[in-house]
This record gives structure tokens, C-alpha cells and sequence, in this order.
């Protein structure tokens, strides 16, 4: 399945690991590279000098292409965006701001630039500061979401924009891979189902949360507050929902979730803590190796594509 992404980004499968904040560290980044995806270090909000011994210690795991996802409004994202041109990192996937400031010094670093973005109006934007792709991912991802759909976002920026598009959002599989390609896009991102492949460092406790997910189990808290986040219904989330229906600060409702994913994802508290997920988590039935994954995935797709030719 060659397409303009693999071919930019020098990967086999046309399969982007998203870049989660506490989830994507070295050992999942170099585990779906090894596999022939796009392995991705999620930086979150963490200091810059983490951020360099993650991507010196996946350089030990991998001679594949690996990138940083980066985001912006990480207090050291100066430094973060000087230590990737210094440690040679491939690709640089963003989010939560603009990253214009950044483009030029990266592109002559030889740096694929490929953002996150939501909207068509941020896609066009994107690519008038001379980005490689984008990622159009749609409200069905874990998270923090935008308000439109995978399947009405992907091909409206499709046809807004020249470069190419990796849709993200409610794919968990071979058919969500085949459909984004029918939609137009040449590549996807996945976060939730790599969450629960073995290679993953998050809490055991995490992984069976969204491998025993229902299809009903994905809530969106913060939609008052303009920030809504995709997770997985539990006592916070329940909690957090009453109080934003009952009219609480948006002080009140920040206080209830402060180190919440980090509760969930390194202390394995699944009841209090925020386990981020996609709509997708109910089809997340069991814990494969990111290289099981990838070719079954891929396999699926070949046969849904090509089928018929």
C-alpha cells in the first residue's frame, strides 16, 4: 500500500501511531516503526531534557523513521523544537497552537512537518506555511477533540488543501483504513488501539479498561468549558459531567481532572483518574504486538481495496 505518505516519510504501511501525552514513550514509538508505521513520541507537557533521552533511547531500538509529536503550548516547546533538530528526528507531528515559528528552521533541518489540525480553515493555514501533510482528525478520537466527524471532516480537507491527508479519528482497523482512503486520505493515525498493544508501557489496569469497553462507554466531558476530552466513562467522568450540567467553574471542573490521565495511565487508577480513549474502544478486543496489529490491519484493508480488481 504505497502511497504519498510512505513515500514522504519513508515508512512500509501507511499507519501513523498518534502521539499521546503519557502513553507514547520510546518503547511504543520504536515498536510501530520496527513494524512499518510511523512510531511517535508524544512530548505532552513533559521538560525538553525527557523529551531527548526518549528519542536517544528509541535511536537504540529502531534504525526506522520515528517522530515527536509536539505540543505547543508546552512551556519548553522552544527547547523541545531545537532538540529535535539536534537529535535528527524525522517527522514532527503538532498540536494545540500554531507552529509556524518553528517550520522553517525544521524544514531545513530536513524535518517533516505535519500538524494536527481540525477545521479546514487550519488546514489551509497549515499549508500556506509550507507543511508536509496534515493530520484532519475528527471528534470520534480520544482526547482532546474537535466538533466535526472523521467521515465529514477527511474529505472537506481533502478538497480544501494540495498536500496529502492521514485521517485520524474512529479507525481501529482494516475497514477504518480502507474507508479513510475512500474518503481521500493517504495515511492513518490510531492511538487507542496501539494503547493496547503489548509493546505499550501504560498500566495493565488501562489496557483492560479499553479492551472490556463497551460501544456506549466514550463520553465527552468539557464541552461548556471549550476544551471538550474524549474518555472512557468512570466515577470522574461521571462526576465531572454532573458538575458541568450543574453550571461548576471552569476552575471547579480543571481542579477535578488535574493529574488525571497521569493517575490513570501510570498509577492505574481507572475509577478516578482520566482514561483517555476513542469511540473506536469497543472494538478493541485483545492485546496484540504492534507488528500483529499493523499486518492484520493491513491485510484487511488489501482485501476490502483490492478485492475486487
Amino acid at each position: 500500500m504505497k502511497t504519498e505518505i510512505t513515500e514522504l516519510l519513508e515508512i512500509r504501511y501507511p499507519i501513523i501511531q498518534g502521539g499521546m501525552a503519557w502513553v507514547a514513550d520510546f518503547h511504543l514509538a520504536a515498536a510501530v516503526s520496527n513494524a512499518g508505521g510511523l512510531g511517535i513520541i508524544g512530548a505532552g507537557g513533559a521538560p525538553a531534557q525527557w523529551v531527548r533521552e526518549q528519542i536517544q533511547a528509541a535511536k537504540k531500538l529502531t534504525d526506522k523513521p520515528f517522530g515527536v509529536n509536539i505540543m505547543l503550548m508546552n512551556p519548553e516547546a522552544d527547547e523541545i523544537a531545537k532538540i529535535l533538530i539536534e537529535e535528527g528526528v524525522k517527522v514532527v507531528t503538532t498540536g494545540a497552537g500554531n507552529p509556524a515559528k518553528y517550520i522553517k528552521d525544521w524544514k531545513v533541518a530536513g524535518i517533516k512537518v505535519i500538524p494536527v489540525v481540525a477545521s479546514c480553515a487550519l488546514a489551509r493555514m497549515m499549508e500556506r506555511c509550507g507543511v508536509d501533510a496534515v493530520i484532519a482528525e475528527g471528534s470520534e478520537a480520544g482526547g482532546h477533540i474537535g466538533e466535526i466527524t472523521t467521515m465529514s471532516l477527511v474529505p472537506q480537507v481533502v478538497d480544501a488543501v494540495d498536500i496529502p491527508v492521514i485521517a485520524a479519528g474512529g479507525i481501529a482497523d482494516g475497514r477504518g483504513i480502507a474507508a479513510a482512503f475512500m474518503l481521500g486520505a493517504k495515511a492513518v493515525q490510531m492511538g487507542t488501539q496501539f494503547v493496547a498493544t503489548k509493546e505499550c508501557t501504560v498500566h495493565q489496569n488501562y489496557k483492560e479498561k479499553i479492551i472490556k469497553a463497551k460501544d456506549i462507554d466514550s463520553k465527552v466531558t468539557g464541552r461548556t468549558t471549550g476544551h471538550p476530552v474524549r474518555v472512557l466513562r468512570n466515577k470522574m467522568s461521571n462526576e465531572y459531567i454532573k458538575r458541568e450540567n450543574q453550571g461548576a467553574s471552569f476552575e471547579e471542573l480543571e481542579l477535578l481532572t488535574l493529574g488525571g490521565l497521569k493517575k490513570a495511565v501510570v498509577e492505574g487508577d481507572v475509577v478516578d483518574g482520566s482514561v483517555m480513549a476513542g469511540q473506536i474502544a469497543g472494538l478493541v478486543k485483545k492485546e496484540y504486538s504492534c507488528r500483529e496489529f499493523i499486518v492484520r490491519s493491513i491485510r484487511q484493508a488489501e482485501e476490502l481495496i483490492y478485492g475486487g480488481i
